[in-house]
């Protein structure tokens, strides 16, 4: 039966990161190496009411992380729709190559806290198209924004799916989560930016042709800002939610999505319904990304099924034999998410290490969080953020490993060992 689950993960696994070339969506993949897991353990494992049972509890707690993930991108279309994000992105006025770049590195880093990597990668990477108008400017923007989004999700509880995960489970907290990574995510940012910037010194953004042509919007700047404002507040306020009620943080996210819903239905009730239309919830919820959410559950629930059958646990004991150094491993873990998808990573080492055994807010949890948070960043196609770049900019596999990623991994092993030492000091 072991045998069995590990060659079907494995195999999932491969088809999942050949995606591209297989043509085959990795939801698709997912749901069937899931599918094929728990009938394995149903059909070999014997008792059947508890196989169903534990399957009861992976749902339950996958739940969760999915519900969550639903409000916060609805919320995130929501603000999108209403040209929120315009708030932060009419700041920027530099021309400058050297200056913009930081100042978009900057910004990213600090919106991808706030929302999450992906969107804020996407919101930025459209900015640049607005603003420079030179292909190959807008493919090093692009790739720094990667970076930077990345960097900016590792050290917030709701910044990367991965961070979410981590929360909801109980290994880590906001407060804790922010104070004890925020320098080493800084440090994987402000390397590369260091880097690119010599290479930038005393060029300017051309603009693109069609900068200054005006645009007419039916949204007023009283709805923009509202909308921006509530959403904003939603995402930011479900720490402090989970800690004055106790519950779950998808309760918050839920809830504040439900006040950003009817505040909406007021303030556009009196528009025609073709205005209306695309403002609404219920639009928003059509554009989120649902094969992407599909892709967690699957995923999810198939590294469940190697938690249950204790495959994890004997993959921590050979870990522990093998590589014996617990900061060395979660580094490799890292270095595996530039080309493994680090949801997956991240679920597997959850289910391989035990809170009994390390606490939330413990050194195993916090350093899996910035190195599977940081360690995509290192190949354009080891995460969201860079997959979503890759497809808006056209930005190549091999030109990405040539410009980019050593920069990437210097930023990565400088805030690997800025974490390591800051631990080292503080305990």
């Amino acid at each position: 039966m072991t045998t069995a689950i590990v060659a079907v993960f494995a195999l999932a696994y491969a088809v999942v990161a050949l995606e591209h070339p297989f043509r085959i969506n990795k939801a698709a993949t997912a749901l069937v190496g899931a599918g094929l897991m728990w009938t394995i353990y149903a059909l070999a494992g014997g008792a059947a009411a508890q196989v169903a049972g534990e399957l009861n509890d992976s749902v339950a707690s996958t739940a969760q992380i999915i519900f969550f993930l639903i409000g916060a991108m609805t919320i995130v279309e929501v603000i999108d729709a209403h040209n929120g994000f315009e708030v932060v992105t009419s700041l920027i006025g530099t021309r400058s190559q050297v200056a913009l770049v930081w100042l978009v590195g900057f910004v990213t880093f600090f919106l991808s806290a706030m929302l999450d990597n992906l969107t804020t990668a996407i919101v930025m990477v459209s900015l640049m198209k607005k603003l420079s108008g030179r292909d190959e400017d807008r493919l090093v923007f692009a790739a720094i924004v990667v970076i930077a989004a990345n960097a900016g999700g590792a050290w917030s509880a709701i910044g990367d799916v991965t961070t979410a995960m981590l929360w909801i489970g109980g290994q880590i907290t906001p407060v804790a989560i922010m104070t004890s990574v925020f320098i080493a995510s800084l440090l994987n940012l402000v390397v590369p930016l260091t880097v690119v910037s010599f290479g930038l010194r005393g060029k300017q953004l051309e603009p693109p042709v069609s900068a200054g042509r005006a645009t007419i919007s039916p949204i007023l700047p009283f709805e923009r800002n509202l909308m921006f404002a509530l959403g904003l507040g939603a995402l930011v306020l479900v720490p402090a939610f989970k800690a004055a009620t106790g519950l779950p943080p998808f309760m918050g996210i839920l809830f504040g999505l439900g006040i950003l819903w009817m505040v909406g239905e007021i303030i556009h009730r009196e528009k025609a319904s073709d205005q209306k239309q695309r403002l609404t919830l219920v639009h928003a919820l059509t554009r989120i990304d649902m094969p992407s959410i599909v892709f967690f559950i699957g995923i999810l629930l198939a590294v469940a099924a190697l938690e249950h059958t204790h495959i994890l646990q004997a993959l921590a004991l050979w870990l522990d034999r093998t590589v014996g150094r617990l900061d060395l491993i979660v580094i490799v873990l890292g270095l595996a998410s530039a080309v493994i998808d680090n949801v997956p990573l991240v679920a597997a080492s959850m289910g391989m290490y035990g809170l009994g055994q390390y606490p939330p807010d413990s050194f195993l949890w916090e350093f899996v969080a910035y190195c599977a948070g940081t360690g995509g960043s290192i190949l354009i196609i080891g995460s969201a953020a860079g997959v979503a770049a890759m497809g808006l900019e056209n930005i190549h596999f091999f030109w990405y490993v040539r410009r980019i990623s050593f920069i990437a991994l210097l930023g990565y092993f400088a805030g690997a060992l800025a974490y390591i030492v800051q631990y080292q000091l503080t305990h």
